[in-house]
């Protein structure tokens, strides 16, 4: 023991010590555990998003087939029924000037840890574009 120290002062800065690497812990657990939570909610936005591009693809299909032109409106309302029918999604499609269906996603997910420091939620983002005509 140190000069001027007394038992319970060591205790002290023990205590201290063990509460920063309690909390540390606990933000590391956080950022792994809610980190791939958001990286589930990007995958799933990303699924959805594909989807719905490819639900603009297959409306079109036939008349693709006969040499018609794509009807650009049926293949959007397409897109937006798949994203509409993802529980908790958002997102928009829209027919481009190029002929492609582009279609956007974003799902929110509570976080478990992070929500200890203030952050309730992370986000998830999918994009996906489908050529309808060219």
């Amino acid at each position: 023991m140190h000069p001027g120290t007394t038992r319970s002062e060591r205790g002290q800065a023990l205590s201290s010590f063990l509460v920063v690497v309690v909390v540390a812990l606990l933000l590391v657990t956080g950022l792994v555990v809610d980190g791939g939570r958001k990286s589930a909610a990007d995958r799933r936005a990303e699924l959805a998003a594909a989807a719905a591009a490819r639900a603009a693809v297959d409306t079109t299909a036939a008349q693709r087939q006969a040499g018609r032109r794509p009807d650009g409106g049926a293949a959007v309302a397409a897109a937006k029924r798949v994203i509409a029918d993802e529980t908790g999604m958002r997102g928009t499609a829209s027919l481009a000037s190029d002929g492609s269906v582009q279609v956007t996603t974003a799902v929110e997910v509570d976080t478990v840890f992070l929500s200890l420091i203030g952050i309730r939620t992370v986000q998830g983002h999918g994009s996906a574009t489908a050529q309808l005509f060219g």
